[in-house]
């Protein structure tokens, strides 16, 4: 997801569906936050949201594609191709540039696409006209749902829900960034580099551990408790109902903030550094709390730099690192289906003693594991 030719995205709500603003989003901090330190570095591996209905978990998702840069695209390509990257182009875009054909390129909004339950394979991947390849010698393709995604997000409500195969596809793609499509000897691949964001209601079951491994981060949120908070959500809510474009317009300042601060993350992400004593002491938890492979560790490193340059820094700090071991680690102790997901006191006890912190409950109480979020 580039930051470069960022278009204003000032307002153009008369002419698209008004979407709830991220800003005004009140509560639920671990979920803002994952999804915000995803998009600064989509290599994180996306984010598994479980929690209650009725939570915000679609709105919230929806509200971060809306504040998010407009990208450069070229114009007319299925795959929402990079006019420069390489790595995000189109085969058919990758051969014109290097041939030092002049592409036309357009802006457009960052997409946020739904992944339906009932999606077929095809519907997800793509699908290739056989009948067509072999009549007229062309590699006919019918972009799928990851075509769409590219350079976007990919949402899935209730993942736990969906088909463990193609749960399987939808993580193969989000990790190694491409789509490949084979029939009948002919194979096509285009980019497919995206967040991907899952979610779903624990009560309605679990993802196996070795599907919810591969999800980078881990967000837990619980319906709000506090009664004033409640009403302050509901007045929200009742207010963007009634006159969407006031509302937006009330928040424009923090929505152009937050997308300015989302710019300057990207552009600084490259340089953040973390030391080494620090990764040391990581994967000392990790190995502490008997994490399977390596997963953990990098997520774990990725997650606390995308933190520091979220918040301008380009140094990670023990801070950092307390704030998102949590949802780094703890969908990652479940070793049988049947157990349940850590709350996140086992990750933060061993992380205080690994860190030398003297008790994990005053961690808590300091911080860890309720990371700040941006209202």
């Amino acid at each position: 997801m580039s930051s470069t030719a960022i278009a204003s995205s000032s307002s153009k709500h008369s002419t698209r569906r008004a979407v709830f603003p991220f800003t005004a989003i009140v509560g639920q901090e671990e979920m803002k936050l994952a999804l915000l330190l995803n998009v600064i570095d989509p290599k994180i591996g996306g984010v598994m949201i479980m929690g209650d209905r009725g939570t915000g978990k679609s709105t919230t998702i929806r509200a971060l594609a809306d504040v998010l840069p407009e990208i450069e695209v070229v114009a007319g390509d299925p795959f929402n191709s990079h006019p420069t990257d390489l790595s995000l182009m189109g085969d058919e875009v990758k051969q014109r540039v290097e041939s030092g054909e002049a592409v036309e390129t357009s802006h457009k909004k960052v997409a946020m696409i739904d992944l339906p339950l009932g999606a077929t394979e095809d519907r997800v991947c793509g699908t290739i006209d056989i009948e067509r390849a072999l009549s007229e010698g062309v590699k006919a393709f019918e972009p799928g749902l990851l075509a769409q995604a590219n350079r976007g997000i990919l949402y899935v409500d209730e993942v736990n829900l969906l088909d463990d195969h193609l749960v399987d596809v939808l993580l193969d793609s989000a990790a190694s960034g491409w789509n490949t499509v084979e029939r009948e000897g002919i194979s096509i691949r285009h980019p497919a580099r995206f967040v991907l964001v899952g979610s779903g209601n624990p009560e309605e079951g679990e993802l196996r551990p070795q599907l919810l491994d591969r999800f980078g981060l881990h967000a837990e949120i619980r319906t709000v408790k506090d009664p004033t908070l409640r009403v302050e959500i509901v007045e929200q809510r009742s207010a963007f109902d009634q006159d969407p474009d006031s509302f937006l317009t009330s928040y424009k300042t923090q929505q152009d903030e937050l997308q300015q601060k989302l710019i300057s993350a990207q552009n600084l992400l490259p340089s953040v550094t973390i030391d080494h004593d620090l990764k040391i002491k990581i994967s000392q938890v990790c190995s502490e709390l008997d994490v399977d492979g390596l997963r953990g560790d990098i997520v774990t490193n990725r997650t606390a730099k995308a933190l520091a340059a979220l918040e301008g820094r380009n140094e990670v700090t023990v801070d950092d690192i307390r704030r998102v071991i949590v949802m780094a680690l703890r969908h990652r102790l479940r070793k049988d289906p049947l157990e349940s997901i850590d709350s996140g006191y086992k990750v933060q006890k061993v992380f205080s003693q690994v860190f030398g912190l003297a008790d994990p409950e005053e961690a808590m109480q300091n911080g860890a594991g309720q990371p700040a979020g941006v209202r």
